[in-house]
């Protein structure tokens, strides 16, 4: 019998990480995809201790050609696809006024078209599965601020995205969905805290705190939590939700 078979973007650290060991306690297979092996393998030693195996898959999905490279391998592999998770993405939080075209066309083609080569590539064996599809967005979509512009813009056009796909998959027998998660305590998002810390005269710790609180929530989400959700999603208990965008944000957006 053929494995089931989940692939996370993203997966050597962070929410990648927390979503890739959460599905291995509900997929039997899952590539982890990201561009650092050895935190990679690290990953993956979390999901052998979970129940499921694992491929490894050091590339950039930035690159054009690179994404079809790595559904090639799941394919010879394991010859299914049950669940993709588009997960892989850091756009640098630089102010509008400054943030070059080089960073913008870095920033869109790892996020925006990392993740819609790999669902196009995807796409047959997804179909033939039934399977399930979650783009990663974030609040800032819904949000958008000069000191952040890419992030929102980028994080916009993934959840019209997502939702074009999604509008096709109604044919095809594929989920697709996005996720707008708020502030998740991620290694990234320490060293962003650290650096507005020290912008605002404040020791880390009280950073930690007021931070939170000027975002108008009672704390920072977790990757664990946020993973969860995406579990959710590619679960067959979420089967008939599809085109949707699900914010999970503690409450930082006021708007209805």
């Amino acid at each position: 019998m053929a494995k089931s078979v989940a692939i996370v973007t993203g997966a050597s650290q962070g929410i990648g990480r927390a979503t890739a060991i959460r599905l291995a306690k509900d997929f039997e297979a899952i590539v982890l995809v990201a561009r650092h092996r050895e935190n990679l393998e690290e990953t993956a030693r979390y999901v052998h201790e979970t129940g499921a195996e694992s491929l490894i898959i050091d590339a950039d999905i930035a690159a054009p050609g690179v994404p079809k490279v790595v559904i090639d391998q799941v394919m010879a592999k394991f010859g299914r696809i049950d669940a993709l998770l588009n997960i892989a993405g850091a756009v640098p939080q630089i102010d509008l006024f400054e943030m070059t075209d080089d960073q913008w066309d870095q920033a869109t083609e790892l996020k925006l078209h990392g993740a819609r080569r790999l669902t196009l590539a995807a796409w047959p064996a997804l179909k033939a599965s039934a399977g399930a599809v979650v783009m990663m967005s974030g609040n800032s979509a819904q949000v958008p601020k000069s000191g952040y512009a890419a992030v929102a813009a980028i994080n916009a056009a993934i959840v019209a995205l997502a939702k074009a796909f999604a509008d096709r998959g109604i044919e095809d027998g594929v989920q697709v969905n996005s996720v707008m998660p708020g502030p998740v305590m991620t290694g990234r998002r320490r060293s962003f805290v650290q650096k507005w810390a020290s912008a605002n005269g404040m020791s880390d710790e009280e950073a930690l705190i007021r931070f939170p609180q000027n975002a108008g929530i009672s704390r920072f989400g977790e990757p664990e939590e946020i993973a969860d959700l995406l579990a959710f999603l590619v679960s067959p208990s979420a089967r008939w939700i599809t085109g949707s965008a699900l914010r999970m944000d503690g409450g930082e957006v006021k708007a209805v």
